[in-house]
Order: structure tokens, then sequence, then C-alpha cells
């Protein structure tokens, strides 16, 4: 299903704060813990759309964007050392120096 413009926007707007951006990436882990795949893919294609940050993490990751799409898409399947590294330049963008950061805002 497509998302709307009006929804794509307001997942825009709502990425400028560095708290909601932080929750995507935490809610994306969580259901990714739960095995809820697609939930998860979907997050993180939010944060990463919402961030207009494609480009600048598949950079980051050594793969060409549309790569990092498809990886991201909602059948999607990413191994699980691409999904390490890519919550790992996630985790960085937002500020996060080590997990334990990351780990004790998502139980806060």
């Amino acid at each position: 299903m497509a998302l709307t413009r009006e929804f794509k926007e307001t997942v825009m707007e709502m990425c400028k704060d560095p708290n909601y951006r932080k929750a995507l990436l935490i809610e994306a882990l969580e259901s990714y813990l739960e095995g809820d795949m697609g939930v998860g893919n979907a997050l993180l294609r939010d944060y990463l759309n919402g961030c207009k940050a494609f480009s600048e993490v598949a950079e980051a990751l050594q793969i060409n964007e549309s790569g990092l799409r498809r990886m991201l898409s909602p059948k999607g399947n990413p191994t699980v050392l691409n999904f390490f590294r890519l919550f790992n330049v996630c985790q960085k963008r937002e500020g996060f120096e080590s997990a334990d950061d990351f780990l004790s805002l998502a139980h806060s």
C-alpha cells in the first residue's frame, strides 16, 4: 500500500525532533526482536525517509542506495550483518556512542 503525501510529510516533520527519531529506532529494534520484520523494516524506512538519510547511510554502509531501499522493502530481508551495520550507523547518527547508551533510553 502506498503512503499518502500527507503521511510522508507528517513523518518528515516529526523526524525533525531527535526524540521522535530515537523512538523510531527503538520501536524498529523491538519489532525485529519480536520477530516482526515487516514492521521493523517499515520503521527503519520511515526513519531514513524522514531524515532524508538513505543516501548518507548507504554511503556509510558502502552499498548503493537502491540496495538499501530493497533491504528495507516490505519483502526485504537484511542479513544479520547488514542489519547490525545499518542499525549501528543510525544509532551513531543520533548521537549514541554505545549500545548501552541506546538501550538505557529504550528502558527509560
